[in-house]
């Protein structure tokens, strides 16, 4: 099964549940971008020690594409509108979390180069003194 199919089923909802399982898995996969990329907002400004912020940003924009793509996917394949039962107002909803999650994660990304920099020149300064 090619990746493509297994987007394609996971959208439209798989072989159990009714017609709001892909949308609840754009929304679940969405929500687990967000702290995703909100965690790794606070590792890079230095609230939070442990970890990586720079994995963390990363994970973070890869989970919110995937997002996007399972909302846009299960719209694109639901039959009938909002109100209909087939999760389209849940797809909907789950497009602007995981661009939020992708924006956290670039946001994140943004601050721990801008630290790396500064620490780097403040590596420089120690080793050759103020220029």
């Amino acid at each position: 099964m090619s990746a493509t199919d297994v987007l394609m089923v996971a959208a439209e909802g798989g072989a159990i549940g009714d017609g709001r399982t892909g949308a609840n898995l754009a929304l679940g996969v969405g929500l687990i971008g967000v702290v995703i990329g909100r965690l790794a907002v606070a590792r890079a400004a230095g609230r939070i020690s442990t970890g990586n912020a720079r994995t963390g940003a990363m994970t973070a924009m890869a989970v919110g594409l995937v997002c996007v793509a399972l909302a846009v996917l299960h719209l694109a394949t639901s039959s009938g509108g909002p109100g209909t039962g087939n999760g389209m107002v849940g797809a909907v909803a789950a497009i602007p979390l995981g661009l939020i999650a992708v924006i956290f994660g670039r946001r994140a990304l943004t601050r721990s180069r801008r630290a790396e920099r500064t620490a780097d020149g403040y590596e420089r300064e120690r080793e050759f003194g103020p220029s």
